[in-house]
């Protein structure tokens, strides 16, 4: 796979620079899945954790799916599929991460500033820019769910990784 061109990389600025740290601290993240605990949940408004997992799993899958298409209606795409184990979820995360560096890989500068849209069939739910939305559908959405997630593994008892410094489970 060939990088991006150094204007690419520039024109995404901090969202690019932070991709890389990012996308490691996430599959940490997914790394500490509890096997066959996918079914838990804190409470019957939350998602499960396999449910939330599986999320943050897909979503540089959505990455990708920015920078290669006009748009995403929710009425046709496919549910992230259902996993129930961190072999399962950094596996699919690490395909998805493929997806998302490849269409990085093939974006030509000019990409950035076109519009993308989130529909839900005829009804427009969001428009903006392919740079902008890398940074609040995709970068911004998976920490904040990466984040659930270590509250999750807190109440199951699981270690939490470091993510910006020290956990109670890796002080230092």
């Amino acid at each position: 796979m060939t990088a991006p061109s150094a204007t690419v990389a520039n024109m995404l600025g901090d969202a690019y620079a932070d991709l890389d740290q990012e996308l490691a601290t996430t599959r940490r993240i997914l790394e500490r899945f509890p096997d066959d605990k996918g079914d838990w949940g804190p409470h019957d408004k939350s998602r499960t954790i396999g449910q939330l997992a599986a999320h943050v799993a897909n979503l540089p899958g959505l990455a990708g799916s920015i920078l290669s298409t006009d748009y995403l209606d929710v009425t046709k795409r496919m549910p992230a599929p259902e996993k129930n184990t961190a072999a399962e979820l950094v596996e699919f995360f690490d395909t998805q991460t493929e997806f998302l560096r490849k269409a990085i890989a093939d974006t030509k500068p000019e990409d950035l500033d076109k519009s993308w849209s989130l529909r839900m069939g005829d009804r427009v739910l969001i428009t903006q820019t392919r740079r902008t939305l890398l940074r609040v559908m995709f970068l911004s959405h998976m920490i904040h769910h990466r984040a659930q997630l270590g509250v999750y593994y807190r109440l199951l008892n699981v270690s939490v990784p470091s993510v910006y410094g020290p956990t109670a489970d890796e002080p230092i």
